[in-house]
């Protein structure tokens, strides 16, 4: 990827913080913020914004999607009472929680020396570059 400037650096990096924020400490709130962003830099010219940008937003969406879902299923499928159902509860979402925010380090560090980034089996192909 070409070189970017410090303001696209500086947008890439919000975003990768965003979605960690979302993830650790402020869910919902931090996505709300990170919705207003998408909203209002979807279209933005450096190719480093929107990679990062789409990547932390929709891998939000779909992360969380999943999270939600499967832990649903395993409660419809194996009731409230069951112990054992609470393991898998517990692991499952340690499991993909604990991914999610790995791979947001991954894509901060990413943001921080102006790379794209893509989430692994979960994230939308990068932009092109305009």
């Amino acid at each position: 990827m070409p070189h970017s400037d410090n303001k696209s650096t500086a947008l890439a990096i919000r975003f990768e913080a965003l979605y960690l924020l979302n993830l650790l400490l402020l869910p919902g709130i931090a996505f709300l913020i990170l919705a207003w962003f998408y909203l209002k830099y979807k279209n933005h010219s450096s190719s480093l914004v929107r990679s990062h940008l789409q990547q932390t937003f929709f891998t939000s969406l779909i992360g969380g999607a999943l999270i939600v879902l499967v832990i649903a299923l395993l409660f419809v499928f194996g009731g409230f009472s069951s112990s054992y159902i609470w393991m898998w509860i517990i692991l499952y979402f340690t499991l993909a929680h604990s991914t999610l925010v790995v791979f947001g380090a991954l894509g901060l560090a990413k943001a921080m020396s102006s790379q794209s980034w893509r989430y692994p089996i979960i994230g939308l192909p990068l932009p092109k570059d305009n």
